[in-house]
């Protein structure tokens, strides 16, 4: 139970890396706040982890809006009376355009959800970790944080600024008990793939050394690491999790 007693926030949770993660957060222990613009999904989970004797919350939250991550963080607090991780993981696809012709709107809402929705989750999750004197937050970026992608500028775009603004709050925080670290998956099997083409998908594949896609599991399983007291000296860092992809 290495999270016994601990409260974690999770956006994006009703599905893929974001349920992956609260399924193994509540069996360690941990008391979650979830959210999600999928209320029944989101539902559906919070009755699978009170059936095995989770304690859980379910709240509808769009993390491209300031307002809804503020109110987020001061319902765990009402709720839970503390927050002490806080697993910022909502995130878009966008659409698929060379720079030149991608679409504004489409831009303005990967940047709003990727990019902004971290920001906006940090600005009210630190607050609430110093009255505690620690806490952990983890932003799931991306390989694509570090590296570039075709006719993804705004994704990509997004990615690598999460693990830049990941460092800078890591700076201003990690004196102050608050330790923060970004996460860059390569392709895993979520909901973000569901609507690519088998052939599209099996080139995904061989692009991975390891010759295979993620699951969203394994990533849940380095999120819980950093979570964890067993990473207590780990603050600012950028851990990919990608089968290989960035060693070529």
């Amino acid at each position: 139970m290495e999270l016994k007693g601990k409260v974690a926030l999770i956006t994006g949770a009703a599905s893929g890396i974001g349920e992956s993660t609260a399924l193994l957060f509540a069996g360690e222990g941990a008391r979650l706040f979830l959210t999600d613009i999928d209320t029944e999904k989101g539902e559906e989970l919070t009755r699978k982890i009170e059936q095995k004797g989770g304690e859980v919350v379910f709240f509808k939250a769009d993390t491209s809006k300031s307002e809804d991550s503020e109110r987020s963080v001061a319902e765990t607090l009402k709720r839970f009376g503390k927050l002490d991780i806080a697993i910022n993981n909502a995130g878009i696809g966008g659409s698929q355009h060379p720079v030149g012709e991608y679409p504004v709107a489409d831009w303005d809402k990967v940047i709003a959800v990727n990019l902004s929705g971290v920001f906006y989750g940090m600005r009210y999750q630190i607050p609430a970790m110093l009255n505690n004197g620690n806490g952990s937050i983890i932003n799931v970026a991306s390989i694509l944080g570090s590296v570039g992608f075709a006719n993804s500028a705004a994704y990509v775009a997004a990615k690598h600024g999460v693990v830049g603004l990941s460092k800078s709050a890591a700076l201003e925080y990690s004196a102050k008990g608050i330790r923060v670290n970004s996460v860059g998956p390569a392709f895993i099997k979520t909901p973000l793939l569901k609507d690519l083409d088998k052939d599209l998908l099996s080139q995904l594949v061989n692009v991975h050394p390891i010759g295979r896609l993620g699951e969203p599991q394994e990533v849940a399983e380095l999120l819980l690491w950093l979570a964890s007291d067993r990473a207590t000296f780990v603050t600012g860092s950028y851990y990919p999790i990608d089968g290989g992809y960035l060693a070529q």
